[in-house]
């Protein structure tokens, strides 16, 4: 008999169910650990997340997670819920069970003032999209593709060098160093004030080093910052499904100057410090996640590594 049963957050055996049911569902290099699955369900700032689990006999056969803002800054989409995670059982599919999740996910986030719902790219998402194979599934519940793509892109630095189009710019590169926790809020509230200030905010609120940023110094103060991630940093590997690739693994996420830096060769210049700093720290596999600047990386040898797509419907 199929039953369905809300999705506690904090119960390690719904994160094994649902770690379960995903990796049974999906290709061996998008794996979720429960561990990661108890990363990504923490409490958010003034955000709501909730979940459904699908089970036949008490055996868990799918589940879906969905998260809502309705709290979020103002520099942040109050109105917008996603669909961060879904799967069903192989042997359990086309069936109506994930419709069924998905029928009672937006009937959540509607609740939560969503007038707008999105796959993948939440708060804390387990993915910035769904793999395209999932994009029939999406469609039929009446989710329209949106006109852009995610890409994470990866190479091995075991051999990375500066790139040959890297300038000389009047800057220098530094890792913060505790007490800079401000300098690096203030510069993202005035340059990047939405997803990118939030989240910083949230890392160092848990705890996280303030060392995995890399600051830019010019003559003008902190212009510009990027985040590294270590396989021991407070929000670890598990989202970047490195997999593929040889360990140790390590992550380069936002990375942003200032406007009026812009155009100067300092984004690169940034890029290659946060680079040759994983280098040194022995990272070998490198992943940057959730951009459309292929360009910009494979500058720096980057290629195309996963490839995501973003749905989206109207709610109500």
């Amino acid at each position: 008999m199929l039953t369905f049963k809300p999705f506690d957050l904090n119960n390690a055996d719904h994160h094994q169910h649902l770690a379960r049911v995903w990796n049974s569902s999906l290709p061996a290099d998008l794996a979720l650990s429960p561990e990661f699955v108890g990363s990504f369900t923490r409490p958010i700032t003034g955000g709501a997340q909730a979940g459904s689990m699908a089970y036949v006999d008490e055996q868990p056969v799918g589940a879906i997670f969905a998260a809502a803002h309705p709290r979020a800054p103002q520099s942040m989409p109050c109105t917008l819920g996603w669909i961060d995670a879904i799967a069903v059982d192989p042997d359990y599919q086309r069936q109506g069970i994930g419709r069924q999740l998905v029928a009672w996910a937006e009937a959540w986030l509607i609740a939560q003032g969503a007038t707008r719902i999105r796959t993948g790219c939440g708060p804390r998402h387990p993915t910035p999209g769904v793999p395209e194979s999932a994009i029939p599934f999406f469609a039929a519940c009446g989710y329209d593709l949106c006109d852009w793509t995610n890409w994470d892109v990866a190479r091995n630095l075991a051999d990375y060098s500066p790139p040959a189009t890297l300038r000389e710019v009047a800057a220098a590169a530094y890792p913060a160093q505790p007490g800079q926790e401000e300098l690096l809020l203030g510069f993202l509230e005035q340059e990047f004030p939405g997803t990118w200030h939030f989240a910083t905010a949230e890392f160092l609120r848990e705890g996280g080093r303030i060392s995995d940023f890399m600051l830019l110094w010019t003559a003008d103060g902190v212009e510009g910052a990027c985040k590294l991630t270590f396989e021991d940093s407070l929000w670890g590997m598990g989202r970047y499904y490195a997999y593929g690739l040889p360990r140790p693994w390590g992550q380069l996420g936002f990375i942003g100057v200032a406007e009026k830096r812009r155009g100067q060769g300092m984004g690169l210049f940034l890029l290659d410090a946060g680079l040759r700093r994983l280098q040194n720290n022995g990272v070998k596999g490198c992943v940057i996640d959730w951009t459309s600047l292929l360009d910009f990386y494979g500058k720096a040898g980057f290629t195309p590594y996963h490839r995501w797509a973003v749905l989206e419907k109207r709610a109500g």
